[in-house]
């Protein structure tokens, strides 16, 4: 049983960025997973594990639920999901699920910032500009047009000067930025 939320591929899809799309549950506000999964069962329907995609979209009790199923259907739960947001400010769901989970690993496929450092932190951009401000969910992605709403990942110190690819070809540097000293 696959669950997501908010994929960027549509409601009922998990994507991935290569490409890859497959069918899943649509997570709802409100819906209740367990209630879902037990469901799904009782008419017969099979799942060995459950997956949970954009996990960090999940309401924190939402995030109770994937527990319940570990606990009471004796089944593996994987969930995925980014622990902060573009402000670095922990998502409700990701602190749930960090409080709860048996097990956090980070995938062994690190992504790079464009200085080449490892990237830790997301950025949104809109127009093109990091902003650190606005809604904390607003689904965008990597491979859009500049005016839109994108996000990019970037180690701490770029993130903090607001320093994207962008802005560093251009050699541009936010005015209202201070630039970061070591020690």
């Amino acid at each position: 049983m696959i669950f997501t939320r908010d994929d960027r591929a549509g409601e009922g899809k998990l994507s991935s960025r290569l490409g890859l799309v497959t069918e899943a549950v649509e997570a709802t506000v409100g819906m209740d997973l367990y209630a879902y999964l037990v469901n799904e069962l009782s008419k017969g329907g099979k799942a060995d594990y459950v997956i949970v995609d954009e996990a960090q979209f999940l309401a924190p009790e939402q995030i109770d639920q994937p527990a319940r199923i570990v606990d009471d259907l004796d089944m593996d739960v994987f969930a995925f999901g980014i622990t902060t947001d573009f402000r670095t400010k922990l998502f409700p769901g990701s602190q749930r699920l960090i409080e709860l989970a048996d097990r956090i690993e980070q995938l062994q496929v690190e992504a790079l910032c464009w200085c080449g450092a490892r990237a830790t932190h997301n950025a949104r951009t809109v127009g093109g500009e990091m902003v650190v401000e606005g809604e904390q969910v607003v689904v965008g992605d990597v491979n859009r047009p500049a005016e839109e709403i994108g996000y990019e990942v970037l180690c701490r110190r770029h993130h903090r000067r607001r320093m994207t690819s962008a802005a560093a070809h251009a050699g541009a540097l936010s005015p209202d930025v201070l630039p970061v000293t070591s020690g």
